[in-house]
């Protein structure tokens, strides 16, 4: 007497992965939403003396002062809702433009490549946040 097996096919197992980063993603992308808020929000902070200040000198912005000061502000207040969750796509609308414009005004005139220059975090932050603008905010948001 011999026994039968069915044949093993990949099919299921590949639909169970899927199916498992289908309900994994909006987890992933908020806990991304929440970690990016809260290191932009210490970037922010760090224009208004907070963290050592600017570039670790702990000199803050002059009150009012532009575009430094105001762009400390914008960046506090977007990242806030970055974190919390509330505006997601607007705020990391703006703050990937705010960070686009640093790059291109305050550090592509210095030198080509991001590494020469000192702006990798202005790209990256500009990049991180147009994916959360184009993604939206995931799980644990208060929009939710």
């Amino acid at each position: 007497m011999s026994i039968q097996t069915a044949p093993k096919t990949t099919a299921p197992k590949t639909a169970t992965v899927a199916a498992n980063a289908d309900r994994t993603r909006p987890i992933v992308l908020g806990l991304f939403r929440i970690v990016m808020g809260f290191l932009f929000l210490c970037h922010g902070l760090q224009g208004f003396g907070f963290f050592g200040g600017i570039d670790g000198a702990g000199l803050a912005m002059a009150f009012g002062e532009w575009p430094g000061w105001w762009a400390s502000l914008i960046e506090v207040v977007g990242s806030a809702c970055v974190l919390a969750g509330f505006g997601t796509r607007t705020a990391a609308f703006l703050l990937s433009g705010v960070m686009a414009y640093a790059y291109f005004v305050y550090h592509a005139p210095m030198a080509l490549m991001p590494m020469h220059n000192g702006g990798e975090p202005a790209a990256m932050y500009s990049w991180i946040f147009l994916l959360l603008a184009a993604f939206g905010p995931g799980a644990f948001a208060l929009r939710r």
